[in-house]
């Protein structure tokens, strides 16, 4: 054997084995790669929980679509980011799983499931509105929808406190899942309300508009520019600074030359939330206030005196022969003056008269009927009267709380001269309604009474009108202010505006003599509101048709009959919200997940490992680019 044919033969069994090897390693790492592909497609899982939900799913979104979510962050709305999650959600279940997808519209068609691709398209469609729910409402309508079993439940919204109510809804029968879709917090400056001074505005007198403006933000809100804008002309109200977190109120003096309806915007200046810087009111003012005096033959020459100096008001004297009942609700005030008895028509249509907001003063004859006069005072006032006292009194005490004399006196310790009576009736102390004494003797017992009598007021004065027994009409510092006020009153105040989104009744008077006559709301929408007759009265019913805040006239067959404002829900005006610590904090014994912001990036993920555990089919992929690599490796770096 030559030595050099022994060392080749050496070479060639090291260099098999080497190929042998380098074989076996390629085929291993080819296995390993094709094994991992499949257990890939097999999407295996390990479960965090005992109770992984398996086969068809029905799945419940909530998007928040208030106008709070104009905010916006990083120059994106909120709006659009909570539609984005939620598609990334509906995205991360099967082509087989239903869903609902529900906003604060409330609408019927959200009221079903449906397919995924249907639930994307209902996404894209959601837009802001001016309706407003709280998150309670909108749990128990997702809860309508799916079963018991599958209650799967996304609430997508920014967690305002002012609507974040869930606590007491959340149970162990559904799945909760929260994800906050949230801003930095802006200022805001909110037009809350406004109101009359006087609750009837007066013709060709200066009536004071009280306005309420309120700093919703942790810091001081500097030259906030206030204006009012009625009949199209603005008037500038003033600039103000408004404390965090804290609510103004000021006056604006408005002048009404005409009657009819008027219409007026109250406006400040604010960015960026926008909605609640206008509150639209509109209102009535009379030509003239309207008195009725029911007598026994002629009237009161005292009180005809009285009213013909005053050109806002008009007296109408009325004999007891010849009363008629219909007009009656055409008076703000009736006054019966020393009548003998009340019949039992004219009782019942005063009752009826007070209960639809009509006031009525009650003069009591020295020679009444104290049955008929009971019979009326107890079915309406509940005081009635007993016996007739013949002694002389004085009043002595005003009662400056209530609406008749609370703003009429600059000073009572001035000498003001109160009514002398010679005769006057006492008064049983059983009540049946809230009652007011207005006047009261020396000895604290009551002289002129008010009962609050279904949406009206019956005043009651224990002693007649004639002056020879009580010397009011003599008195003028007392008896023209409480009979101008007495006719001014008002039970239930006509609104000056509406909130849209919430369940309006707007009531008023029977206007239609023909059931063919249809009633129509015209203003930035046309619609027909809900009608119910009521007698002598119509109540509408708005629902939910009013989408955008502004002026609205009510048409009967195309006549302009009145006019409406509405405004937004000053719910959204606090931003105040809810982060997702506060959350967990309040939520912390209840079924529910918080999807922190943080986390939200990878949504898709989130929702799949929640519903199915801890899913492995990436890193079963990943595991495949691994064996491939290493094969390339063995394949390069190897020698043969």
């Amino acid at each position: 054997m030559f030595t050099n044919v022994k060392f080749l033969k050496e070479i060639k069994d090291e260099t098999s084995s080497r190929n042998k090897l380098k074989n076996l390693l390629i085929l291993a790492m080819r296995c390993l790669a094709v094994a991992a592909l499949v257990f890939a497609f097999a999407q295996p899982y390990i479960s965090k929980t005992k109770d992984i939900k398996k086969g068809e799913k029905a799945i419940s979104l909530f998007i928040d679509n208030s106008s709070s979510m104009n905010a916006e962050r990083e120059n994106i709305p909120l709006l659009e980011i909570a539609k984005s999650k939620a598609r990334d959600i509906v995205k991360a279940y099967e082509e087989e799983d239903q869903f609902q997808i529900l906003t604060h519209d409330f609408e019927g068609r959200h009221q079903r499931l449906v397919s995924k691709d249907d639930a994307l398209g209902l996404i894209d469609e959601v837009n802001i509105t001016p309706e407003v729910k709280t998150l309670s409402r909108a749990i128990n309508r997702q809860k309508q929808v799916l079963k018991k079993d599958e209650n799967i439940i996304y609430i997508l919204s920014d967690f305002q406190k002012t609507i974040t109510d869930i606590e007491n809804v959340v149970d162990t029968s559904i799945e909760l899942n929260l994800l906050p879709i949230q801003s930095i917090q802006e200022k805001n400056i909110s037009i809350d309300t406004a109101y009359f001074e006087s609750p009837v505005p007066i013709l060709n007198q200066t009536n004071n508009l009280i306005i309420k403006v309120s700093n919703r933000s942790n810091i001081i809100a500097e030259r906030v520019k206030i204006s009012f804008q009625k009949d199209g002309q603005t008037k500038p109200i003033g600039v103000k600074d408004i404390a965090a977190n804290s609510t103004i109120t000021d006056t604006v003096a408005i002048s009404v030359i005409r009657p009819g309806f008027h219409e007026g915007i109250v406006k400040v200046n604010d960015f960026p939330i926008q909605f609640d810087d206008e509150l639209y009111i509109s209102f009535y003012v009379d030509e003239e206030v309207k008195v009725l005096s029911l007598n026994e033959g002629t009237g009161n020459r005292y009180l005809n005196a009285l009213f013909s100096g005053l050109s806002y008001f008009s007296l109408t004297n009325q004999d007891l022969r010849q009363i008629q009942f219909q007009t009656f609700p055409d008076y703000d005030l009736i006054l019966l003056n020393d009548i003998r008895s009340i019949s039992s028509g004219l009782s019942n249509e005063l009752q009826q008269y007070i209960n639809n907001g009509g006031k009525v003063i009650v003069f009591p004859s020295i020679n009444a009927e104290l049955n008929t006069y009971n019979s009326f005072l107890g079915q309406t006032g509940g005081t009635t009267l007993k016996s007739l006292l013949k002694a002389d009194k004085q009043v002595s005490k005003i009662n400056t709380d209530e609406f008749i004399f609370n703003d009429v006196f600059e000073n009572l310790r001035s000498n003001i001269k109160l009514p002398n009576t010679k005769q006057n009736f006492e008064l049983t102390t059983f009540q049946r309604t809230a009652q007011d004494v207005i006047l009261s003797y020396r000895d604290n017992k009551p002289y002129l009474i008010k009962n609050n009598v279904g949406q009206g007021f019956l005043y009651l004065c224990t002693a007649p009108l004639n002056q020879d027994i009580n010397d009011l009409v003599l008195n003028a510092e007392i008896f023209v202010p409480m009979l101008y006020k007495m006719a001014l009153a008002t039970g239930v105040p006509k609104p000056l505006s509406y909130w849209i989104g919430q369940d309006n009744l707007i009531q008023i008077p029977n206007e239609s003599t023909a059931g063919e006559k249809v009633y129509k709301i015209n203003g930035p929408a046309e619609f027909i509101p809900g009608v119910t007759n009521y007698g002598k009265s119509v109540l509408l019913d708005i629902n939910d048709q009013v989408q955008k805040a502004g002026f609205y006239k009510l048409l009967l067959d195309d006549n302009e009959i009145r006019s409406l404002a509405f405004n937004y829900d000053r719910r959204e005006s606090d931003l105040a919200i809810y982060n997702a610590d506060e959350l967990s904090s309040t939520l912390k014994n209840s079924n529910v997940n918080i999807i922190e912001a943080s986390k939200q990036d990878q949504l898709n993920e989130i929702v799949i490992e929640k519903d199915r555990g801890i899913v492995l089919w990436k890193w079963f992929i990943i595991a495949t680019l691994l064996f491939l690599l290493l094969e390339i490796v063995f394949i390069r770096l190897l020698k043969n």
